[in-house]
């Protein structure tokens, strides 16, 4: 059989895939991008239904000075509008405009749980310290995007002036690097008011990125025709640039040493230099090192056993509702981006402790404890809920809304769902009681006029991007993390034990998201032109 040659493979076409095959094409290697899905982006993806248009994954996007920097570098036009963020709690809800907006989060805190004042202020102060390093943080456009050869106004009057406040800041940024609910636990005795605050981050969040969240609500942008409408332009640049594509193709063998590639059909596909851009346990399952250097192969069988052993953060459940109520209705109660908690009690130990006592506990629990365990969980969640059409309007029918609600979950509970054959019932059940509890605190119309519901849950992640325990984020924050998570070794995050193979993703840098998959992708494809 023919083997295709390529300078170049990428494996996932996710927004990091992306960004390594467009910057590569650029450069003029002979690149191909491979994704097993039809459409390319991930979960950097928007869809339609009878006339809606949703996201798949992401709901808006938060620029650090790396997402519209490269946009401008490959002169992609994109118009964006500002998503607003709403936060509320039973009936008091908070429409963040600007930053003086964490003054009114505080005294909506302190109105909640005016006993814990004093802890409250304490937060507050800890939060706009964590802002002002953000500022720096991200105050300035990536270099990693800019022409520094030709851009000596860049280099003088903004980076090096800006490389100082950078190192101090990093320097407090890696001291803040303990999981969120220990460190809110050091200044909140109230356990409900530490639960409103923190419900709606992953289990072990980074302090300084839970922290930080209130200056991301910001930075949030939403891209005009959708977060898809990124993915596809990346996609016409690639072919712009001469770069091939290959959907629906699945990799399922590696040869290192051979440095080629046999995908579902059989076909064999060799490369110079190959970028994973997929799930590192499918790269560490298939791949084969034949006769490579022994020291090689010590390494990559150590970082195999750290990958294979460690486990993805907690998964997403995510409610599509397609509603007979104008645009106005909703716009009158909150934003199009809004994080609402119906109960101020807080889950407590619901979300944590009871549910792995269930899921250790399954074969001696019965289905209605399950369900009765639902129940509560969602009635003192904290909810994402999107509505598109408040921040673009051509994503609606005319009277009508297009409403995302999530919430974080453990992908273990699905698949346990799933064995014991209760996984629809579940799913349809988790659906009509997230209609009932938001129709009985914030949205008095929304039971009524549902016109369709579907969902996409845990596993249908999984499915979808073959992602470990149907994770959005990456690898879980609990340590110890297989893969780099300080700001300042990113750059190492792309290399694995062999040479010519680079990973990049969500998998490579721990927390991760759509900017720093992006700089991950553009690190790799930047090692590559060099190397050449």
């Amino acid at each position: 059989m023919e083997k295709f040659k390529y300078d170049t493979i990428i494996v996932g076409g996710g927004i990091a895939g992306l960004t390594s095959a467009v910057y590569l094409a650029r450069a003029g290697q002979k690149i191909l991008l491979v994704e097993k899905n039809e459409e390319f982006g991930g979960l950097v993806n928007s869809f339609k239904s009878d006339g809606f248009r949703f996201e798949a994954g992401v709901r808006a996007l938060e620029s650090a000075g790396i997402i519209l920097p490269m946009l401008k570098d490959l002169n992609i036009q994109l118009e964006t509008v500002r998503s607003k963020v709403s936060l509320g709690v039973e009936n008091k809800i908070l429409n963040i405009e600007d930053v003086n907006s964490i003054q009114e989060y505080r005294n909506m805190l302190v109105n909640l749980f005016p006993d814990d004042e004093i802890d409250v202020d304490k937060f507050i102060k800890s939060m706009r310290e964590i802002m002002k390093l953000l500022d720096v943080l991200y105050g300035i456009e990536n270099p990693l995007f800019k022409d520094l050869k030709k851009d000596y106004k860049y280099i003088f009057k903004t980076l090096l002036p800006w490389l100082p406040k950078f190192l101090i800041a990093i320097g407090k940024i890696n001291r803040l690097n303990m999981p969120f609910e220990k460190y809110l636990q050091g200044i909140i005795k109230n356990p409900s008011l530490r639960d409103i605050i923190s419900q709606h981050f992953f289990k072990a969040t980074p302090t300084f990125f839970a922290l930080s969240y209130f200056s991301l609500y910001l930075d949030y942008f939403y891209p005009k025709g959708g977060v898809g409408f990124i993915a596809d332009k990346l996609v016409e640049k690639i072919k712009e640039f001469n770069g091939e594509l290959l959907p629906n193709t699945i990799i399922i063998e590696i040869d290192a040493y051979k440095q080629i590639l046999v995908d579902n059909k059989k076909q064999i596909y060799e490369y110079k230099n190959l970028i994973w851009a997929a799930d590192l346990k499918t790269f560490y399952s298939i791949c084969k090192l034949g006769n490579l250097d022994s020291k090689i192969q010590a390494s990559f069988e150590h970082t195999r056993s750290q990958i294979m052993n460690s486990k993805g953060s907690e998964s997403v459940f995510s409610l599509y509702l397609q509603v007979g109520l104008p645009l106005s209705y909703f716009n009158s109660i909150a934003h199009g981006h809004f994080f609402y908690t119906p109960s101020m009690n807080g889950l407590g130990n619901i979300h944590r402790s009871e549910l792995n006592t269930l899921i250790n506990n399954w074969k001696n629990i019965d289905k209605n404890e399950v369900f009765s365990w639902l129940d509560r969980f969602l009635e003192n969640n904290t909810f994402e809920i999107s509505i598109p059409g408040l921040k673009d309007t051509s994503s609606v029918p005319d009277g009508k809304t297009g409403i995302i609600v999530s919430f974080i979950i453990e992908y273990e509970l699905f698949k346990k769902l799933e064995e014991a054959d209760w996984y629809n019932d579940f799913r349809k059940a988790v659906e009509d009681k997230i209609i009932s509890v938001l129709s009985e605190s914030v949205y008095k119309k929304l039971k009524d006029n549902v016109e369709k519901q579907f969902s996409l849950t845990p596993i249908s992640i999984k499915n979808r991007i073959n992602s470990t325990d149907g994770s959005i984020v990456g690898w879980s924050f609990e340590a110890p993390v297989p893969v780099i998570h300080k700001i300042q070794r990113s750059d190492k995050s792309v290399l694995t034990p062999i040479k010519n193979i680079f990973q990049v993703g969500q998998w490579a840098y721990s927390p991760s998201g759509v900017p720093m998959s992006i700089l991950t992708g553009k690190l790799a494809a930047d090692r590559i032109i060099r190397k050449k």
